[in-house]
């Protein structure tokens, strides 16, 4: 894991999503584009993906292209975080959000790194166009107890600055509902907190919603298994829904395992639309308004 510093080349990648050739790694076509424009809440374009992978001016313009404006490029450990904040500072249809993510966070603590890589992301964090900390939070599905301490030591110290710094914060919960929930109670939540990739059910997201919390809800909304997730979405309040591709994953139905990009969001807007009854348009404003309210303006 690289201690990369500010200057990152946002022409290339960091790294490559893992493929064992069982995917089918064409793109989907893009879908058509929306009237009122969307963000992508939550992407990671660090990673290349694709038969043939796209640069991030690509998928800007390719995303742009059918009505997704914006994007919040989100980090994961130091190297992604530097990345995602020099892509912000590139192009203003970027912003970004940094952190150490969970499933990281053990192995700098074991190597006595995690409260460097804690004061990185305070650097980091100074930076105008770092509008989140994130993606923070805890995941006790591929972290045993071993690494438990770890992890909520640095959520606890990812949620310090996101108060500090007044920004926004992207939380990472994977079979962690309860110890999320009890410790964003117990320390403190910031203002603007964010389940990216919403996983729970619709009594956690009655919960969340009732704390002011937003759901921000990915490709996997549309799948088959994932009946939680759309009762969850119809319990949320409009003003507290976020929409996000998690790129290059959880590509929505139907280009499921397929590659994952921004300009996928119209498919997973419109599904939406049609789960809640709503009209496209009036969601798409909504969406928008939610993204500005959690981020600010992306052109500033």
């Amino acid at each position: 894991m690289s201690d990369q510093k500010p200057g990152a080349d946002v022409s290339g990648y960091i790294r490559a999503r893992h493929n064992d050739g069982s995917r089918d790694v064409r793109w989907p076509e893009p879908p058509a584009p929306l009237t009122v424009p969307v963000y992508d809440n939550h992407a990671h374009l660090e990673i290349s993906d694709g038969d043939e992978p796209r640069t991030l001016q690509e998928q800007l313009d390719l995303a742009e292209s059918v009505g997704v404006i914006g994007v919040v490029q989100a980090g994961g450990d130091i190297e992604s975080s530097v990345w995602s904040a020099d892509a912000a500072a590139s192009d203003p249809r970027v912003l970004a959000a940094v952190a150490i993510h969970p499933n990281e966070a053990p192995a700098y603590a074991a190597a006595g790194r995690l409260d460097m890589a804690i004061e990185a992301m305070d650097e980091l964090a100074t930076q105008p166009r770092v509008r989140a900390i994130g993606e923070t939070g805890l995941d006790f599905f591929r972290t045993d107890e071993s690494g438990r301490d770890a992890q909520f030591e640095s959520f606890e110290a990812h949620i310090g600055l996101a108060k500090k710094h007044g920004i926004a914060m992207q939380i990472h919960d994977r079979d962690a509902h309860g110890a999320v929930l009890e410790t964003l109670e117990r320390v403190g939540a910031p203002d603007r907190t964010v389940f990216h990739c919403f996983s729970g059910d619709a009594d956690m997201a009655t919960i969340a919603a009732e704390r002011g919390y937003y759901l921000s809800f990915a490709g996997n909304v549309t799948f088959k298994n994932a009946q939680n997730l759309r009762d969850a979405l119809k319990v949320t309040p409009r003003e507290r829904i976020l929409v996000e591709t998690d790129a290059p994953f959880l590509t929505p139905t139907p280009h499921r395992g397929r590659p994952n990009a921004p300009y996928l969001i119209p498919v997973t807007v419109r599904f939406i639309a049609a789960e809640l009854g709503v009209e496209l348009d009036e969601l798409c404003a909504q969406l928008a308004a939610n993204t500005v309210d959690v981020y600010g303006a992306f052109g500033d």
